[in-house]
């Protein structure tokens, strides 16, 4: 129950929600991406940075967030993180939020 709890806390912000939302269609919200298909390698940090119109620092944190809930994984190449959703630990999610409610 406390997983279940902290993973609805990673949820409470629009911020963390507009973060899972684009990354299920990074291509579609992140087509500048020069450092590889954001479908194949995620999406870096600094372009949700961007998109988000806040800090990079800021970004990280929400990141973070969502990554200890296990709703994304981080990529790291050439010293550059890449994020992207963690599509069976959401399902789980779900799975679990309606065996509960």
């Amino acid at each position: 129950m406390d997983e279940l709890v902290e993973q609805t806390k990673a949820l409470a912000s629009d911020v963390r929600l507009s973060i899972l939302g684009w990354l299920k269609e990074p291509g579609r919200h992140f087509p500048d991406q020069l450092s590889g298909d954001p479908e194949e390698v995620g999406v870096c940090v600094s372009l949700i940075a961007k998109k988000l119109g806040v800090s990079q620092p800021t970004t990280s944190r929400h990141l973070e967030l969502l990554r200890r809930a296990g709703f994304v994984k981080v990529r790291r190449i050439a010293g550059w993180a890449f994020y992207a959703r963690d599509e069976a630990e959401l399902k789980a999610y779900q799975r679990r939020l309606h065996d509960t409610v």
